[in-house]
Parts: C-alpha cells; sequence; structure tokens
C-alpha cells in the first residue's frame, strides 16, 4: 500500500534516476515501467508522475524551452537537483544503493559476460553498470531515441556519446550534459574528430573530410553540415564541453 508521508530520499533518488532515463512524453501515471517502479518504492503511479513533473520544473533545459513543469518543487528536489548535478558519479553510486533496497537492480540493463567475480569486485561492476546505464538512459531519453544529427531511431544503432572524451573529464563521465546521441556512424565520426558542433548547435566537418569523394558519406554526414543537430528535451550538451571538443579532437 502506497505512503501517504513525505518522500524519502530513498525514493527520490529513484525518482530522479527515473527523470533521467524516461523521455519526457511518458511521465504518466498509465505507464506500465512507472507503474512498476512506483508498487516497488511504495507510492502511487501517480505520485510518482507528479514527482517527475516537479523535477523537470527545475531542468534549465525544460524552462529555456517555454515549457513549464508542476510548480510543486520540494526543497528535497531542489536540494537533490543540485546534488546530482554537481557530482553523477556520486549520484549514480547513491542510486545503486537505492535501487538495491527497493530490490530494483534486475530492472538494469543486462551486464555483458565477465569473469566469475564476487564480492568486493562484482560491487565494483555493478556500480559502473549502473553508472553507464545512468549515462547512456539520461542521453538517449532526452533526445527521445533518436540520432541528433540523422534522425535515426533505431536504439540498437544509436550511442551515448562523450562530447569531452571520458579520459580527459573524469567529472564528466556521468553528465548526461557531456552526451550526444548519435547513430554509429556519426559517434565514429565526432569521436574520432571528423565533424564537430558548433555553439549554434550546427554541425561542421572537417575540412580534410568534407569533399571527401564516397558518395554514402556525402549523403549520410556531409548533407547535414549547417544544419542544427536535434536539440534534447532536457539536458543540453554544455557549451564549453562542446568548445573542448572542436579545440581538442575536431581535426580541421
Amino acid at each position: 500500500m502506497a505512503k501517504s508521508n513525505g518522500w524519502t530520499r530513498e525514493q527520490l533518488l529513484v525518482a530522479f534516476y527515473l527523470y533521467c532515463k524516461i523521455p519526457f512524453g511518458r511521465f504518466h501515471s498509465s505507464n506500465p515501467e512507472l507503474i512498476e517502479y512506483a508498487s516497488h518504492i511504495g507510492r502511487t503511479p501517480s505520485a510518482l508522475a507528479m514527482k517527475l513533473s516537479n523535477i523537470a520544473s527545475l531542468d534549465p533545459s525544460f524552462r529555456e524551452s517555454g515549457r513549464k513543469g508542476l510548480e510543486g518543487a520540494s526543497i528535497a528536489d531542489k536540494a537533490m537537483w543540485q546534488e546530482m548535478s554537481q557530482d553523477w558519479d556520486t549520484f549514480a553510486e547513491a542510486v545503486n544503493q537505492a535501487l538495491i533496497g527497493f530490490q530494483l537492480s534486475s530492472f538494469l540493463p543486462p551486464e555483458p559476460p565477465q569473469p566469475d567475480f564476487t564480492g568486493e569486485n562484482r560491487e565494483v561492476l555493478t556500480k559502473v553498470r549502473v553508472g553507464q546505464s545512468l549515462f547512456r538512459g539520461a542521453v538517449l531519453s532526452a533526445y527521445e531515441n533518436r540520432c541528433c544529427i540523422s534522425g535515426l531511431a533505431i536504439p540498437e544503432l544509436l550511442v551515448a556519446s562523450h562530447i569531452k572524451p571520458w579520459s580527459a573529464s573524469p567529472e564528466n563521465r556521468r553528465n548526461p550534459a557531456n552526451g550526444l546521441c548519435l547513430s554509429t556512424l556519426h559517434d565514429k565520426a565526432f569521436d574520432r574528430g571528423l565533424v564537430c558542433v558548433n555553439d549554434d548547435f550546427t554541425l561542421r566537418i572537417a575540412n580534410r573530410w568534407r569533399h571527401w569523394d564516397d558518395p554514402f558519406w556525402q549523403s549520410a554526414v556531409v548533407a547535414y553540415e549547417g544544419k542544427e543537430i536535434y536539440l534534447p528535451k532536457k539536458f543540453q550538451p554544455e557549451r564549453d564541453l562542446l568548445a573542448y571538443h572542436r579545440e581538442k579532437v575536431f581535426v580541421d
């Protein structure tokens, strides 16, 4: 039976996790995924859906788009937004513990085959898996599961691509504002510096590759030069991270 008292920290962690992984269009009480999570954390689907809308009101990308979430965000909601946005790794670890506490860890994507680790090593692997799931889920849901360059909408062919490389920015490894949703082709082109994104969110092709004589390359990548990428509904890419990619990764 759902509780009627205030939200616990653990319940809020699960709600913020869902805010990251569920697209805006599915913030409703009839969403089967939301219903399942609500039953585990002791909240009604309606209460959980309302909480997600309250969280949306704290998202700068959401507010800047001219949309409005509910106006009932609590002090605890605001504090957790700051906690999440300032330290994504610690937030991911806290989410991991909350999911375990509510017996929700089985809802994470299956981990890839690993040696038969036990104890501390398996706990580390689980934390990594939660962090990876959080980042990928947040990026793909923000872009509504489509490539921000081509519009491809087949999740199996989409990558949550880091703007500032993983190795160069440990503090931004889990930050979805350091991510772009790209097809596997466009992810590789972005990662190798063949393309970049300008401050106005338009695509730029490196000079060396702009005139590369390959019909597929021209139609699949070069055709999008100068066009604005599809912007996310939440967690808009940070311009300073895009600038780093242009300066350190992009090869013009």
